[in-house]
Parts: C-alpha cells; sequence; structure tokens
C-alpha cells in the first residue's frame, strides 16, 4: 500500500532577521532541510518583500531595525492585496518570556522561536506548512501496527473517535477542560495509525492549552479543521 503523499515544490521562507550569525544559520539550517530561504534585515524591507513575493512561510525576528515582527505582522495582516497576507507566521527572539509569547501568538504567529536554536526547531517550523506531512502515512502506519488487517482495525477506531471529536469542538458549549488529557490518548493513536500531520496539530493545541489557557478559541478552531481533513482522508 503507497504512502500518501506527492513531490511538493520546496517551501519558501522568508527570514527577517538584523543579526548576520543568526540570519546565516537560519537559513542556512532551512536550506539544509530543503527550504528556499530569502534573508533580509530590517523589517521594512521585509514588509515589502512579503507584500511583493509569494511567502510559504514568515521567520520574522522581534527586534529589527524599521519595524519588528509584531508591527512587520500587523501591518502585512491589513494589506489584502499582499501575496503573503497569509503566509503562516513565526516570531524569533533572544529574549523570551511568557508575557511576550502570549501577546505574539494572540496576535497571529503560529509559534515562536527561542534563539538560539537547532535544526530540530526549524523541522518543527517546516511542518506548519500546509501538506508539508502526510494526512495518512500508510507506510508508518504498517510499521507501528504490525500488519493490514490491524491497521485498518485501528484506523476504523481513530476515524470514530474524529468523527465524535468534531462534532463536540463545533458545539457552542463545549468545555475544553479535559481536552488536554484527551489530546494525550489521541496523540498515541495518531502515532499507531500514521497520521503524522494531525500529531502536529495535536501537540501544537496541547501547548497553546498549558501555556495561555484563555485564549483557545482560534487553536481548538485550526485543530478542528485539522480533525475534519483527516476524516476525509479516513473515508477515501
Amino acid at each position: 500500500m503507497p504512502i500518501r503523499t506527492a513531490p511538493l515544490p520546496p517551501p519558501r521562507v522568508l527570514v527577517a532577521d538584523d543579526d548576520p550569525a543568526s540570519r546565516h544559520f537560519l537559513c542556512e539550517g532551512l536550506r539544509s532541510l530543503g527550504a528556499e530561504a530569502r534573508e533580509c534585515a530590517d523589517g521594512q524591507q521585509a514588509l515589502q518583500l512579503a507584500r511583493s513575493e509569494a511567502f510559504d512561510l514568515l521567520l520574522l525576528d522581534c527586534r529589527m531595525p524599521g519595524a519588528g515582527a509584531l508591527e512587520v505582522l500587523t501591518a502585512l495582516r491589513a494589506d489584502g492585496q499582499a501575496r503573503s497576507a497569509g503566509a503562516p507566521a513565526v516570531a524569533s527572539s533572544a529574549e523570551l518570556d511568557s508575557a511576550l509569547r502570549r501577546e505574539l501568538l494572540a496576535a497571529g504567529f503560529r509559534e515562536v522561536l527561542h534563539k538560539p536554536c537547532g535544526i530540530a526547531e526549524l523541522q518543527r517550523l517546516l511542518a506548519l506548512l500546509p501538506g508539508n506531512l502526510p494526512v495518512l502515512d500508510d507506510a508508518a502506519a504498517l510499521r507501528a501496527s504490525g500488519d493490514t488487517a490491524t491497521m485498518l482495525a485501528l484506523r476504523q477506531l481513530l476515524r470514530s473517535e474524529l468523527a465524535q471529536l468534531h462534532r463536540e469542538l463545533g458545539a457552542p458549549e463545549y468545555d475544553a477542560a479535559g481536552l488536554d488529557d484527551r489530546l494525550h490518548r489521541l496523540r498515541s493513536s495518531c502515532g499507531f495509525c500514521g497520521a503524522p500531520a494531525l500529531a502536529t496539530e495535536v501537540a501544537r493545541l496541547q501547548r497553546q492549552l498549558r501555556e495561555n489557557p484563555r485564549d483557545t478559541v482560534p487553536a481548538i478552531a485550526q485543530f478542528r479543521d485539522a480533525v475534519r481533513v483527516t476524516l476525509l482522508a479516513l473515508d477515501t
């Protein structure tokens, strides 16, 4: 049974950072992971590039000449004609506390990268991109489950759980208090069933619930979309 994935063009990443050493590492690290990295050293240039070019991911330093990450993203999201207006954005900073992290996530950044970082952190950022991870990976599921019959049985159980979860998350009175335990179990199921894209969204929602539990509505809505996409894949 083949892996359900198709070749994708290299993701284009805008790296905006005024520190030459950081910029060099981030660009070379992303290139080693198969991405195309376009670099600049100030916020105004980053904004101009994001307006004129289509990027798949924006990696913006919090403190740059001209404008920091927050100012760049705010201006970009307000410009409906910008080619990268809807691109996922990640803020980066060498000085990061919980208050700043909450502010950046609330402003629309998908992640906050604490510098210095390693290749593993950059790889996790690329996993933010739509389609960068397969919805279903049959080869991984077969390795985990042992045989096709077991894999299909486990996926049927996963489908039932996701269908119920999708309904519950869409209810206006849904109480997210016990969601973290449920996500912990679901993360394990994703591993056995070969659902890497959903596993990434589970981990992201878990972090959001733990770090900023008072503002989880956007994160839950994004997670519900990932559940829907996985359900569609399981039904085909």
